[in-house]
C-alpha cells in the first residue's frame, strides 16, 4: 500500500499540472519563450537590394489580381441572383498593410510598394473580368463597382466601410498576434480562417449598403475600368473609411490590448 502512494506521488511530480488557460495563463508569459519584436524601421533602403522584397511584391500583385478577378465577377452573379452572399479576405488590401505599417509591423518603403502592387493588380484583374463579360453585361451590373446604394446616406457608406474594416484589421492583428501564438502554441489556429470568416460576415451585413468595399485597391481597380460617374462620385468613401477603420484597430490592438506604449523595454 505504501508502494502505492509512493508511486502515486512521483508521478503527481514528474507530471505537474499543466499552466490554466484563459486570464491566468494570459498572466503567466515567464513560462513562454517570447520576446516584442523590434519595431519596423521607418525607412529600409536596403530592401531595395532584396529578392524577397520584389518577391513580395510580385506576390501581392497576384493575389489582388485573382481577388479583383473573383470578387467583381461574384458580385455581377450576386447582382443577377435574388440572394447575396459573398466571402474574401486576405492581406492584398492597402488598409490592411496601412493598419500594419502603423503598427511598425512593416516599414514605409514596403508598405508603398505593397499598396502600389496591390493597386495594379487590381486594375489588372477587374480589366480582365470586363474582358470576359464583355461591354454590355459589364455596364448591366455597374462593373462591380462600389457605390453608396440609394437609400443610403454618404454618411451611413463611410461609417459602414469604417466598422467593416476595422472588424477585418483587428482580426488579422487578432489572428496573426505572435504573443498568442506562443502563449497558446498548443491551440492551433489557422489565420486565414477567422479572417476569411470576419470578411464574410461583413459582406452580408454591407453589400446592401456599398456592395462592400474595405478594401481601396478593390474599389479602385473596378472604378478605373467601369470609368462611369457611378464609379466615381463615392470614391472617396472607399479609401477614407478603410483607411480610419484600419488605423483604429492598429490603435485598439496596440494600445489597448497589448499596451505596447506602456511596456518598458
Amino acid at each position: 500500500m505504501e508502494g502505492k502512494e509512493q508511486d502515486v506521488s512521483l508521478g503527481a511530480n514528474k507530471f505537474p499540472e499543466r499552466q490554466p488557460i484563459g486570464t491566468a495563463a494570459q498572466s503567466q508569459d515567464d513560462g513562454k519563450d517570447y520576446k516584442e519584436p523590434p519595431p519596423a524601421p521607418l525607412f529600409e533602403p536596403s530592401e531595395l537590394t532584396s529578392w524577397s522584397f520584389y518577391r513580395a511584391g510580385i506576390a501581392e500583385f497576384m493575389a489582388t489580381f485573382l481577388f479583383l478577378y473573383i470578387t467583381i465577377l461574384t458580385v455581377m452573379g450576386v447582382n443577377r441572383s435574388p440572394t447575396k452572399c459573398q466571402s474574401v479576405g486576405g492581406h492584398i488590401n492597402p488598409a490592411v498593410t496601412f493598419g500594419l505599417f502603423l503598427a511598425r509591423k512593416l516599414s514605409l518603403t514596403r508598405a508603398l510598394f505593397y499598396m502600389v502592387m496591390q493597386v495594379l493588380g487590381a486594375i489588372c484583374g477587374a480589366g480582365v473580368v470586363k474582358g470576359f463579360e464583355g461591354k454590355t453585361l459589364y455596364g448591366k451590373y455597374n462593373g462591380g463597382a462600389n457605390f453608396v446604394a440609394p437609400g443610403y446616406t454618404k454618411g451611413d457608406g463611410l461609417g459602414a466601410e469604417i466598422v467593416g474594416t476595422f472588424i477585418l484589421v483587428y482580426t488579422v492583428f487578432s489572428a496573426t498576434d505572435a504573443k498568442r501564438s506562443a502563449r497558446d502554441s498548443h491551440v492551433p489556429i489557422l489565420a486565414p480562417l477567422p479572417i476569411g470568416f470576419a470578411v464574410f460576415l461583413v459582406h452580408l451585413a454591407t453589400i446592401p449598403i456599398t456592395g462592400t468595399g474595405i478594401n481601396p485597391a478593390r474599389s479602385l481597380g473596378a472604378a478605373i475600368i467601369f470609368n462611369k460617374d457611378l464609379g466615381w462620385d463615392d470614391h472617396w468613401i472607399f479609401w477614407v473609411g478603410p483607411f480610419i477603420g484600419a488605423a483604429l484597430a492598429a490603435l485598439y490592438h496596440q494600445v489597448v490590448i497589448r499596451a505596447i506604449p506602456f511596456k518598458s523595454s
